[in-house]
Formats: C-alpha cells, sequence, structure tokens
C-alpha cells in the first residue's frame, strides 16, 4: 500500500468514529436488531431511512455509555475508498486496530458497512470478521443490491433482516412536533380532532422523511423520482430490462389502484391490445422486481394450496400512501383503498405475515395478519361504516372467514371516529384508524 493510500485510509478511519449527525425523528423498528454471530442487514426501500437508522442506533449506544470507538461508521461510496477490492478490505480494519488496539478481541465492536455492495465479494470479508472477530456487524445500501433474499444466500444463513418502513404515523407526528398529541391519553374531543386530521395529511404526504416538509409541488416531483430511480436503477439496469415502456405502465397500474385484484393474464391482455408484447413470465417477473425492491408489496391468497394460490389474483400495495394520489388517473385516489395501504404496511412494520381471504361465499377479507407472538387477526378496512348496508357488507366477510381461523380475532378499521358502526355482532371490535394506527394492537 503506497502513502497516499495509506493516508488515506488512516483520515477515513478515523473520521468514521466521529460522533453520529443528529437525527430529529428516532425510528421505531419493532423485534430485535441483531443476533449472535449473524451481519445484520437493514433494507427497505431507497430513501426511507436506512443509514439514518444506523446512526440512530449508535448514538443510542453512546448515550448508553459504549465508546464512539467501539462504533464504527464505514461508507464504501466514500471517494477516500473508493475502487477498494474485496481482497483489499482487510487493510481497512488492519488500520482500524492499530488506531484502537485495546479493542481487539477484548470490546465488541460494531462495524456499520454501509453501501457496501460496491464492493463485488464483500461476503467474505463479513463472513471471515464473523468468524474471527470479536464483532457485530450492520449492512445496508441500496435496494438494488441488498435485496433480503440475496443477502440470506450471500451470508450462507449468517444474515439477519432489519426492514425500514417510512414513517409510520406516529413516528410522522413525532416528526411534525407534534408529541403532546401521542404522549396524551385522555380522550378529549379536541385530541381526536387534531389525530384525524393528522391522519388525513399523513395519508396524503405519507411517511418518506425528505418530502414531510416540502410543499405539495415538491413533494410530487420527489416521490416522483423515487419512482423513477427504483425503475431504472433497481430494475432496469439490474436485471437488463429491455421492455420500458411496459414497466412504466405496470408501475403506474400498480401504484394508482392500491388493493385492487391484480391478474398478470389480464394486465398482459391490456398490454398487448395496446401493441406492448411481453411475455407473461416477464410480467411475473417485473412485479417480484419490484416487491424485492421495496415499491409494492404484495399480498396473496390465503390457502394451503400452491396452485390455488398463484393462479388466484393477488392484491398489490404501495410501500407509501401517497404514492397512490400521484398515480391515481382521476388524481381522487380512494380514501378507503389509500387508508387500506397505510393499514398493510403498519402490519409488516408489527412483523405480521399478511394474506387475504376469500370465503366460500366468494366475500373477502382484506388482511388476514399472523404475528409473531402468534396472534392471528381479521381485519377490514373501511373509509366508514355507518350506513347499514356497509355495515353488512364489510362484516359480513369477517363473520364468514372467522370459524376457519380458531382463536383470531376480528377487527373493523374505519378512518375516524365518525365512521364508527353503530353497533356490531359479538366478537368483531371496530377501531378509529387513529387509534389503531397508534395503539399496536
Amino acid at each position: 500500500m503506497d502513502d497516499a493510500t495509506r493516508d488515506r485510509i488512516l483520515h477515513f478511519i478515523g473520521d468514521s468514529i466521529a460522533p453520529p449527525p443528529a437525527s430529529n425523528t428516532r425510528r421505531v423498528i419493532r423485534g430485535p436488531h441483531s443476533l449472535p454471530n449473524k451481519a445484520t442487514a437493514v433494507i427497505g426501500m431507497r430513501r426511507a431511512g436506512k443509514t439514518t437508522f444506523l446512526h440512530q442506533m449508535r448514538s443510542e449506544r453512546i448515550a448508553a455509555g459504549i465508546a464512539a470507538a467501539q462504533l464504527p461508521y464505514w461508507n464504501f461510496e466514500d471517494e477516500r475508498i473508493s475502487g477498494l477490492r474485496a481482497e483489499q478490505l482487510h487493510l481497512l480494519l488492519s488500520e482500524y486496530f492499530r488506531q484502537h488496539p485495546d479493542l481487539r478481541q477484548r470490546q465488541t465492536v460494531t462495524l456499520c458497512l454501509d453501501e457496501i455492495q460496491v464492493v463485488p465479494g464483500w461476503e467474505r470479508f463479513v463472513r471471515r470478521l464473523l468468524d474471527t472477530e470479536k464483532v457485530e456487524i450492520f449492512l445496508s445500501g441500496s435496494s438494488a443490491a441488498m435485496l433480503s433474499r440475496e443477502v440470506a444466500t450471500s451470508m450462507r444463513g449468517r444474515g439477519w433482516e432489519v426492514v425500514v418502513h417510512p414513517f409510520s404515523f406516529a413516528e410522522a407526528l413525532a416528526h411534525q412536533g407534534d408529541a403532546a398529541l401521542l404522549a396524551a391519553t385522555a380522550p378529549t374531543s379536541r385530541r381526536r380532532s387534531l389525530l384525524e386530521k393528522r391522519l388525513i395529511d399523513y395519508l396524503a404526504i405519507g411517511g418518506f422523511p425528505e418530502v414531510q416538509d416540502v410543499d405539495d409541488a415538491t413533494r410530487n416531483r420527489i416521490l416522483l423520482d423515487y419512482v423513477d430511480v427504483v425503475m431504472l436503477r433497481d430494475v432496469v439496469e439490474r436485471h437488463e430490462i429491455t421492455g420500458i415502456t411496459a414497466l412504466r405502465w405496470l408501475v403506474r397500474h400498480l401504484l394508482g389502484n392500491a388493493g385492487g385484484s391484480f391478474s398478470v393474464q389480464k394486465f398482459f391482455d391490456a398490454l398487448k391490445s395496446q401493441g406492448l408484447r411481453l411475455a407473461k413470465d416477464s410480467l411475473h417477473d417485473l412485479v417480484a422486481h419490484l416487491n424485492d425492491c421495496f415499491l409494492v408489496r404484495t399480498v396473496w391468497l390465503e390457502t394451503e394450496s400452491e396452485r390455488r394460490r398463484m393462479v388466484n389474483p393477488r392484491k398489490i400495495y404501495p410501500v407509501d400512501p401517497a404514492f397512490i394520489r400521484r398515480f391515481d388517473p382521476a388524481r381522487r385516489a380512494n380514501v378507503g383503498h389509500t387508508l387500506e395501504a397505510a393499514v398493510l404496511i403498519e402490519l409488516e412494520r408489527r412483523g405480521a405475515a399478511v394474506t387475504y381471504v376469500r370465503t366460500e361465499a366468494g366475500h373477502e377479507v382484506d388482511f388476514l395478519a399472523r404475528f409473531p407472538d402468534g396472534a392471528v387477526q381479521l381485519i377490514q378496512v373501511a373509509a366508514a361504516a355507518v350506513h347499514e348496508r356497509t355495515v353488512e357488507r364489510e362484516v359480513r366477510a369477517l363473520a364468514e372467514a372467522k370459524p376457519s381461523f380458531p382463536g383470531c380475532t376480528a377487527h373493523l378499521v374505519v378512518l375516524d371516529h365518525d365512521g364508527l358502526p353503530p353497533s356490531l355482532p359479538r366478537g368483531i371490535t371496530a377501531h378509529a384508524a387513529t387509534e389503531w394506527m397508534l395503539g399496536g394492537d
């Protein structure tokens, strides 16, 4: 290693233990953030806050008394170490322990490796560290190169996933300085009205941190840019896709029709009618790529039959409710569908595995959620359920499905308190969305 390269690495290592940048909004990630002898892959859609989460974790540990020197943050897009090959990564480790020799094998060092995907073959280096050093490792990078299934494969069972979504409703409230609303417990009419107004705002603004404090025109531009980057970098470049026009049609359809039944055959026929040729297998692949990049989330039919699952339409939602209005052809996004999308992403934040249910009579329940603690919930979402026919429609499917899932609870989530039904059958609980979003139940 020449002197110039060593000087760059020396300064890089020194800067890597500088105090983390301040974060105004604490991200709440449920479940364990790491496991012994596994590297934690921090994944999620671009711009959702993965790097911020790493710095938040470092800040919290420093506040708890852990020395900053034990929490180095290495960003592999830093120009001082650009071009490093996998076989040269040991140079960073050697220089780090040269500067902090008392830590080696004595104290656990938490290495945060950001944008690690720019170094081909990084997996071997990380696996060796887990085997030979006293380290805890966090990995993050662009969605294109840090997909969960690829991390699991690359790490040969040594990977653990932590998903960072855009802000939840609670995080958005905290970001906007509404801590008093979150802390208050008294069910006053003023608090209720304020929360319901904030929820309407949240469904329109969404949860991406960068768009919280900008005007609507700027927000619209930023969100459209996010979608373009995902399409071009995470799908087209990564998977060498040539049918870009068909991909754009697909993305507009999926983001603008949240919660609708999506059939590959029907969309294939629609493309064909417009003179766009794309094989059905390729269309299946595109939907999978968009799901892998976290732009959309796919909900499959609840069934034990793999064949029935594959032949039935799936329901697809954007990862953030704000995308719906931007891609709704009429610019009048259905509030019920927007709320439905927000409920799904909140269920994912809570660690639930989610499917949808179709009863024998052909009625649908929006979500069947299975939680890590074994709890099972049937959840129906509606803008309001005050009219008798609406209540009957929403409750009918819950009542029909409930006997098929012994021990499950049934829930109806509506936009606000004014939309709560006057009465419900025994065994079904109604929630205003503000309470459900903040309650975690």
